[in-house]
C-alpha cells in the first residue's frame, strides 16, 4: 500500500479529514524549506504539499506567485527541490509528499529522469495543474510505473462528462478547486462545495482533498465536516512572506509558521468530533 493509501486509510478509520499544508521549495531559504518539512509531521501535517517554484505559475494568486519569485531568485530548481524531499526522506519515512507545479520544469527536465528521481527522492504523489487528463499519459503513465501517483484536479465547471473523464485512471486522491479562478483570492462557498463533494463522489472512490480559497481555521474546519482533506496554501505562504519582509529572523519566522499550521491542523482534526 502507497504511503497516500495507507495514510487516507488510517485517517478515515480515525473518522477525521485530513490537513495539507502547501508550501513553496525554496521560500524564502532552501534551509528554512528543510526545517519547515522536517516540523510540520509534528505541528498535524497528515500530508505535505511541496510546491516547485516556476516562473509564470498561471494557476496561483498573487501570494503564491509572489512565493514561486522569492525561491527562484534563491536559486531554488526542480533538482534542487528533489533534494528537500530526499532529505525530509532520511527524517521521516511515514508522511506521504505530493509535489504541486507546472509541467514545463518536468519537460526540461525530461519525464522518464524526473519521475526515476522524485520516485528516488521519495515523492508520493504528482499534482501538474496545466496538464489535462488529455495530455498527461506520458508522465502518468511513468508516474505509476515507479508507484508515483497523479493526482488530478476538478472544477466547479467541471460538469459530469467532465468529471468521468478527470477521474478515470486518476490516482492518490481526487483535488477538488473550491473556487473557480486562482489560488488564494475568493472565498469558500461552504454550499458550493458540499453539493460538488457529492458529484465528484459519485463519480470515483478517490478520497476528495479541497483548497483554493481556504484562509482560516474556521473555514478549514468547515470544509473537513465534508471533505477528506483540507489544503492550506496561499494562507500558509502569506505569513511565510510577511515575516520575510518584515525581516524576522529564520528561528522566528519557522515558529510563526508553524503556530500557524499547528491551528489549522487543530481545526481540521476536531472538525469531526
Amino acid at each position: 500500500m502507497s504511503r497516500l493509501a495507507a495514510r487516507f486509510a488510517s485517517l478515515k478509520a480515525a473518522q477525521r479529514s485530513a490537513f495539507i499544508p502547501f508550501i513553496t521549495a525554496g521560500d524564502p531559504t532552501s534551509a528554512l524549506t528543510e526545517a519547515l518539512l522536517r516540523a510540520l509531521p509534528a505541528h498535524g501535517a497528515d500530508i505535505i504539499e511541496l510546491g516547485v517554484p516556476f516562473s509564470d505559475p498561471m494557476a496561483d494568486g498573487p501570494a503564491i506567485q509572489s512565493s514561486s519569485l522569492r525561491a527562484l531568485s534563491g536559486g531554488m530548481n526542480l533538482s534542487k527541490t528533489l533534494a528537500l524531499v530526499s532529505g525530509f526522506r532520511r527524517h521521516d519515512a511515514q508522511t506521504p509528499l505530493v509535489l504541486m507545479g507546472y509541467y514545463n520544469p518536468i519537460h526540461a527536465y525530461g519525464v522518464a529522469r524526473f519521475v526515476a528521481d522524485a520516485a528516488a527522492a521519495g515523492v508520493d504523489g504528482l499534482i501538474t495543474v496545466d496538464l489535462p487528463p488529455e495530455e498527461d499519459a506520458g508522465l502518468r503513465s511513468a508516474a505509476l510505473a515507479h508507484g508515483i501517483d497523479v493526482v488530478r484536479l476538478a472544477t466547479p465547471t467541471s460538469d459530469e462528462n467532465r468529471l468521468r473523464t478527470i477521474t478515470k485512471d486518476a490516482s492518490g486522491f481526487l483535488y477538488y478547486v473550491s473556487v473557480a479562478g486562482v489560488t488564494g483570492t475568493k472565498e469558500v462557498a461552504e454550499d458550493a462545495v458540499k453539493a460538488a463533494i457529492a458529484r465528484v463522489r459519485k463519480a470515483s472512490p478517490l478520497p476528495v482533498a479541497v483548497g483554493f480559497g481556504i484562509k482560516t481555521a474556521e473555514q478549514a474546519a468547515r470544509i473537513a465536516r465534508l471533505a477528506d482533506a483540507v489544503v492550506v496554501g496561499s494562507a500558509i505562504v502569506t505569513r511565510i512572506g510577511a515575516a520575510h519582509d518584515e525581516g524576522r529572523k529564520d528561528e522566528d519566522l519557522l515558529a510563526h509558521t508553524l503556530q500557524f499550521c499547528r491551528e489549522l491542523a487543530a481545526a481540521v482534526h476536531g472538525a469531526r468530533g
